[in-house]
């Protein structure tokens, strides 16, 4: 039997190709997105991002005392990811945007169900499902990240500083991902279900994230950072 990895690679195929057809997702990668694009995938990403280590931290409370190993996982990611959500600030800044008025802003729609459905999967169903999220984010981030971050780079004329957030995910992840798939080859045929029934969850809710950032219409008309918020939050 193939490992859970490769398996879970397999399962998730049709919402991982639907969620790279997401023409966002495919006019960024070709650079062909405005900067106020960017600096609402940006707001939207701080959004999620500042909920990564109170999720891993629920996900190693809810965890079983037999489960103890994946707890110590959780710790591991814990170390890795805290403070994330700052370098989005930090690139927000560098970009033009105003930091403070992200910090203090609420989430979208798409983005709040995005973060809800993960809380409620593990305090409700199955912690170990968390993992789901932590694949579609994580390999998203390694698949895309670098090559999105150079493209955008050249073509919005921006410095190596407003990047930092994309650019370190790239590379991160890639370590990120061998510990994730050594993690998940060790679960049981219970959690394995789960993390496969939260991924595919995952690929379309954090596709919705992407589909609601208004790029074309952006492009045509750059706006002031206060009106950018408005349409991003709302």
């Amino acid at each position: 039997m193939q490992p859970f990895f490769n398996r879970l690679i397999t399962a998730t195929e049709a919402e991982r190709t639907a969620f790279q057809s997401i023409p966002q997702i495919i006019d960024a990668m070709a650079g062909n997105i405005s900067r106020d694009a960017y600096l609402a995938f940006l707001v939207h990403a701080y959004h999620h991002v500042s909920h990564t280590t109170p999720l891993l931290m629920l996900t190693g409370a809810k965890l079983p005392p037999h489960k103890e190993w994946l707890r110590a996982a959780m710790a591991e990611y814990i170390a890795e990811e805290q403070g994330h959500q700052e370098w989005i600030l930090n690139d927000i800044a560098a970009a033009g945007g105003d930091k403070e008025a992200v910090r203090h802003s609420r989430p979208n729609f798409a983005t709040e169900m995005m973060v809800a459905y993960a809380y409620d999967y593990v305090a409700r169903v199955n912690p170990a499902g968390f993992l789901g999220m932590v694949f579609v984010l994580e390999g998203t981030s390694t698949a895309l990240a670098t090559n999105a971050a150079e493209t955008l780079m050249h073509a919005l004329g921006l410095p190596e500083s407003c990047f930092s957030y994309l650019t370190s995910h790239g590379s991160l992840d890639l370590s990120h991902m061998r510990f994730f798939e050594a993690l998940v080859n060790r679960l049981d045929a219970v959690d394995q279900e789960a993390v496969v029934h939260v991924a595919k969850r995952m690929f379309r809710l954090y596709g919705a994230v992407y589909q609601s950032i208004p790029h074309h219409k952006l492009a045509l008309k750059e706006r002031s950072f206060q009106q950018l918020m408005e349409e991003v939050t709302s």
